[in-house]
């Protein structure tokens, strides 16, 4: 093709030309190392988006389903904090655009903090209607973590504004709504409107759980959001349960057990 090799780097990064049958075969036989190296990575990257591109395409299955049956908002719904030994339960309900720019977009679990918190403003900007449900660690130890769940979701829901149509939730049935809904196993990673719930509750619970280590300092709550890490479960034992544990979950009903012995 006439190019150098640093040329040819430069043309394939900025242009993104779509390469014909021949000029690949001609590239692919260059005498060039370099150059046969450059292109078969530069294959392997249009097949990393195009897959990507199928996979976030495929992610609208679910709303448009809905959609074909004359839903109009489609709320996905997700939370965050099951786990933990401290902190809330955090739940969200986002309904998207149809145009919305789903880039990137996945299970908050699969995502860095920063990619989370890039994609949390995104959701914000552009999202018609976004509800956020909290129960606190009184209401988990009174009516245990799934009724805590619940709780969160139905809280969510209730501050859409208009008002979900239809509720596409992460594996469950939320009880107590008189609106149609589907639980969708891994729905955060099926569906785009989960996906958005999923992060938005994990980004708002994280920040709820770095204030809570200033105010609690000592256990680490910062680095591991409650979660029963080594240095939480150390920590525990030294400091014993502070305000916001869950005084129903085994490790801090243990740690408060031995104290009294």
């Amino acid at each position: 093709m006439g190019k150098t090799i640093r040329e040819l780097k430069r043309w394939l990064e900025q242009e993104q030309p779509v390469l014909s049958q021949k000029m690949l075969d001609e590239l692919l036989a260059d005498s060039r190392v370099g150059v046969r190296k450059m292109v078969q990575s530069y294959l392997k990257e249009q097949e990393r988006q195009q897959k990507e591109a199928a996979r976030l395409e495929a992610l609208w299955q679910m709303e448009r389903k809905c959609q074909e049956k004359g839903y109009k908002t489609i709320a996905g719904v997700d939370e965050a904090g099951r786990g933990p030994l401290a902190g809330p339960v955090v739940a969200a309900a986002v309904v998207l655009p149809s145009d919305f720019d789903v880039t990137g977009l996945n299970d908050s679990k699969q995502l860095s903090a920063e990619k989370r918190n890039q994609l949390k403003r995104r959701i914000e900007q552009q999202a018609v209607s976004i509800g956020v449900g909290i129960a606190d660690v009184e209401y988990i130890d009174k009516y245990n973590i799934l009724q805590a769940t619940y709780h969160a979701m139905r809280l969510a829901l209730e501050q859409l504004t208009p008002a979900a149509e239809f509720i596409l939730a992460d594996a469950v049935r939320i009880p107590g709504i008189s609106i149609p809904q589907e639980g969708i196993v891994k729905g955060d990673s099926l569906s785009h409107s989960i996906a958005a719930a999923s992060i938005i509750a994990k980004t708002t619970r994280d920040e709820w759980m770095a204030k809570a280590a200033e105010k609690y300092p000592g256990y680490g709550f910062d680095r591991h959001m409650g979660y029963s890490t080594p240095e939480h479960l150390e920590a525990l034992k030294k400091w014993g349960p502070s305000p916001i544990h869950r005084r129903s979950f085994a490790p801090v009903r243990d740690c408060l057990k031995s104290q009294t012995l």
